[in-house]
């Protein structure tokens, strides 16, 4: 006990709980919008598959502003990248809350979401460049918290804010928590180890592009989709197969969102305590499938949903901290590229989220997702262990 307590006295917690605040924001900006999808639609005269596909036009330019980001972190630096995403994230929100037509709430979400991802990437390998491997899992986990806080707190705040300002009103909230977040990481992220860059190394691509480190990327996505179904569509799902109103699901939907906070948290813990990482992500991704079959086919009442909601985002993020822990064991000079396309790969996920969920919606309802998961859980667990085989064959090698 006295050593792990030891080892977390030196995690810089001030930077991960400014990167918590930052991560919080980031992600606010596109997945709050979750319980407004009816209520935009019917402001904006549009209908809710095309006010859904928002996450894709967000997810397009976080993903590539994030591989550009962190590609660019390695050579100038991260500290610029950081404070400058949030800040213009903050007028984005202004630019959204103010928007008279569909096409203009398109436009500043898609900036919005180029200033996101090249937030995300970079803050991500920050934290990892601070400390040694076997705290990464924990140190991840904690930033990664202020994601799964976007769930836990976030959607439930803007479904019951929203519901006494709007959704113009909830965007406003959003850019005031994106500038705190961006006057935070001034303070936080001094300049040092970890923020100058490393042209004078002249960081190669190939060091960052090996084999083992493409698959994981690639069998990011299939997680990524997993989560995001849940994500993006469960307050809809909520409010079409129980009739829930708006108010009604803040609640369920902060609930539904423990499961996720624990869950990374947990993960962040067991990844430092296994060293086989990818085998941890590969159970998580299993234990992913069955969960999900369970919570989009049966649903008999509002709070056996609701549990089984929780469940799902559980012990989806368990395997998430082992992820990014595995992903993240790559030399300093090109830790920030890595990084930044796994947010790039993360977006892929998103926008199939978005899409895939939008097809299932319109033809089979929601009973397709239940399917839909477990088959893209069961490319990940096969992905993952594919991943597992890649990385000690290097190793030998």
């Amino acid at each position: 006990m006295s050593t792990t307590a030891s080892a977390s006295r030196v995690l810089p917690w001030a930077l991960i709980g400014a990167a918590c605040l930052g991560s919080f924001a980031a992600t606010s900006s596109g997945t709050t919008r979750a319980p407004f999808l009816l209520s935009m639609a019917h402001d904006l005269d549009v209908s809710m598959p095309l006010v859904a596909n928002l996450v894709s036009m967000t997810s397009i330019t976080w993903g590539i502003a994030s591989a550009v980001g962190g590609v660019a972190s390695d050579w100038i630096g991260r500290r610029v990248l950081l404070i400058a995403g949030l800040f213009f994230l903050s007028l984005m929100m202004v630019a959204q809350a103010y928007a008279g037509t569909f096409f203009w709430v398109a436009v500043w979400v898609t900036v919005a979401g180029g200033c996101s991802g090249a937030f995300m990437g970079v803050v991500f390998a920050e934290v990892s460049a601070r400390v040694p491997d076997h705290q990464r899992g924990r140190a991840m986990g904690w930033v990664m918290s202020g994601q799964s806080l976007t769930l836990v707190v976030g959607v439930p705040l803007a479904a019951w804010i929203g519901s006494m300002v709007g959704w113009r009103g909830w965007s406003l909230v959003l850019a005031g928590l994106a500038f705190a977040a961006s006057l935070s990481l001034v303070i936080t992220v001094a300049r040092g180890p970890g923020t100058a860059g490393h042209a004078a190394r002249q960081p190669r691509l190939s060091a960052a592009l090996t084999p083992a480190v493409l698959a994981l990327l690639g069998t990011g996505i299939a997680e990524r989709i997993c989560y995001g179904l849940a994500a993006i569509y469960f307050a809809t799902f909520l409010q079409e197969i129980y009739g829930l109103s708006l108010a009604a699901v803040a609640v369920p939907l902060a609930i539904f969102a423990l499961g996720n906070i624990a869950g990374t948290i947990i993960g962040g813990q067991i990844a430092d305590r296994r060293r086989d990482r990818l085998l941890t992500f590969a159970i998580a991704m299993a234990l992913s499938a069955v969960t999900a079959l369970a919570l989009f086919t049966w649903h008999p009442a509002p709070a056996i949903s609701v549990a089984l909601g929780a469940a799902y985002c559980l012990v989806n993020a368990l395997g998430r901290p082992s992820y990014m822990a595995a992903l993240a064991a790559v030399p300093d000079e090109v830790r920030g590229t890595v990084l930044g396309l796994n947010g790039a790969t993360a977006s892929v996920g998103w926008v199939g989220a978005a899409a895939l969920g939008a097809v299932m919606v319109s033809t089979v309802g929601f009973e397709g997702f239940g399917p839909l998961a477990a088959v893209l859980s069961v490319l990940g667990v096969l992905g993952s262990l594919g991943c597992r085989r890649l990385a000690r064959r290097q190793v030998a090698i």
